[in-house]
């Protein structure tokens, strides 16, 4: 295996599949077979999944509302999601545990580092929920904040594209795609890959990102035994 333990970045509206708004169950269930695949073989696997399926703060500030509070929201629709992903991992067998930035204690362990270490040594699957438990920071920001805590190999950013393009596949035709890509060259093109604060925390720590399709059934595994997947993004 390339990588021993992983940091799984989610986002909220993946789980939606072709939805307008919340949870897909069958999107659900898709994500929880190519985790047990994975750690079936072995890898040490947290998760962080961001809530947009269910509320932005963002955008809540956008129309109006205070943004910390919307921040807050956004956070406690993060452990929604990361309940929904907790019971379908262990409805295939998965053992997990749920570890969140807020305290709320009726439904989830409160983060502690050496604890959550553990259970991924254990072989349980960590999900981290409540983003980093303070407003103004994206779960980008907690994905790259909670990686570098718990010492990952990697964080495999999933998401609906098959990588790092030069501009938005989705809205122009002629856009290129990365197989690999500094961080300094991510920075200077002026590419959208993560918010600056979780950019800035990997490459500070030398933390290696794979952008990927998650959709695409098997390319989890794939990328795990180290064959060339979506775009890689390092120091280099």
């Amino acid at each position: 295996m390339k990588y021993k333990r992983i940091l799984l970045k989610l986002s909220g509206e993946a789980l939606m599949g072709d939805k307008q708004f919340g949870i897909d169950n069958d999107r659900l269930a898709q994500y929880a077979k190519e985790i047990k695949t994975i750690v079936d073989k072995g890898v040490e696997c947290a998760i962080v999944i961001g809530g947009g399926n269910i509320f932005r703060g963002v955008q809540a500030e956008e129309d109006g509302m205070e943004r910390t509070q919307g921040d807050y929201m956004g956070m406690l629709a993060t452990v929604i999601n990361a309940m929904a992903l907790q019971s379908s991992l262990e409805s295939i067998g998965i053992d997990t545990r749920l570890q969140s930035a807020i305290e709320l204690k009726q439904i989830a362990e409160s983060f502690i580092r050496r604890r959550a270490i553990r259970h991924l040594e254990k072989g349980r699957v960590v999900i981290f929920g409540g983003g980093t438990g303070s407003p103004f920071f994206t779960t980008d920001s907690a994905a790259a904040l909670r990686a570098v805590e718990i010492e990952a190999d990697v964080i495999l950013k999933g998401t609906r594209v098959d990588g790092i393009y030069s501009s938005d596949p989705e809205k122009d035709p002629t856009a290129t795609r990365y197989d690999d890509i500094s961080f300094n060259e991510v920075y200077e093109k002026g590419l959208k890959v993560m918010d600056m604060t979780a950019f800035t925390l990997c490459n500070e720590n030398n933390l290696p990102i794979v952008v990927f399709d998650m959709n695409k059934s098997g390319n989890l595994k794939k990328i795990i035994e180290g064959k060339k997947v979506g775009t890689t993004l390092n120091s280099i």
